[in-house]
């Protein structure tokens, strides 16, 4: 990739309508701004902290609106894997894999991802350093599979906050990858003790105006029309029409950067 990229979408696949909601408004903004959209969704959720919480509505049914979604809008699609037997399944049905910052180090999981050819975006774990992800990015690439990218979401900052490092995307892109800033999980307040992890939304902006300040070739964000309605990520994800004005102005540091 080479022109600046928002990966976007609902945390979860949570119903057949709202990826399609999500994925129009944000393509008509991305259009406009000329930026490269990837829609994301996690087609389950298995690394929920309660037992009770919403994992998904059914993996292939998942998967097949994450494909119609790509069809409909022309656009690449993203989604997570856990475990090396789901790379393959999901390789029949998204353009890209993304491996969850948790899992960054997990050699078999990646090499798994990588063999499957698709693009391969991994969130940097918010235990490492942004030097320790040569180690990550180096397993991919053994695979044969150039198509990999990197992504910042902040470091773990006590036991419930996480920190932003401003040097850290000049820091991954010195390893020679495409880096991307998660600009909402970034936000996260975790281990809460009901169990959901918090979050400060009204930072975003903050996080993604420094972000593209810095350098990032593009943001990861998960976006809902009322997050407070969503199943999944309710307290960390970005208002659907917040987004637009975010990203102008993001896109318009970038060409001053660039003038």
């Amino acid at each position: 990739m080479s022109k600046f990229t928002l990966i976007a979408g609902p945390c979860a696949i949570e119903d057949d309508n709202m990826p399609f909601i999500i994925g129009r408004e944000v393509k008509r903004i991305c259009d406009d701004l000329g930026i490269n959209f990837i829609f994301k969704g996690s087609y389950r959720k298995a690394n929920r902290s309660r037992l009770d919480s919403f994992t998904g509505i059914g993996d292939e049914r998942a998967l097949g609106i994450l494909q119609n979604v790509g069809k409909e809008l022309g656009v690449e699609t993203i989604t997570d894997i856990h475990e090396t037997n789901e790379a393959k399944l999901v390789a029949k049905y998204v353009d890209n894999i993304q491996i969850p910052a948790f899992l960054c180090r997990q050699t078999e999981l990646l090499l798994a991802a990588g063999n499957t050819g698709k693009g391969v975006n991994i969130k940097k774990g918010q235990f490492l350093s942004p030097e320790a992800m040569m180690f990550p990015l180096e397993k991919v690439r053994s695979t044969g599979n150039e198509k990999v990218w990197l992504t910042e979401r902040g470091n773990s900052f006590g036991y419930t906050d996480l920190i932003v490092d401003a040097t850290a995307i000049t820091r991954m892109k010195a390893l020679g990858a495409f880096t991307i800033m998660d600009c909402t999980h970034a936000v996260q307040k975790p281990n809460k003790t009901e169990g959901v992890t918090g979050g400060d939304p009204s930072m975003i902006e903050t996080v993604a105006l420094s972000a593209v300040a810095t350098g990032a070739d593009g943001f990861f964000m998960e976006v809902h029309p009322d997050p407070k309605t969503a199943k999944s990520d309710p307290h960390t994800m970005l208002q659907l029409d917040k987004l637009e004005g975010i990203l102008t102005k993001a896109m318009n540091i970038r060409k001053a950067l660039n003038a």
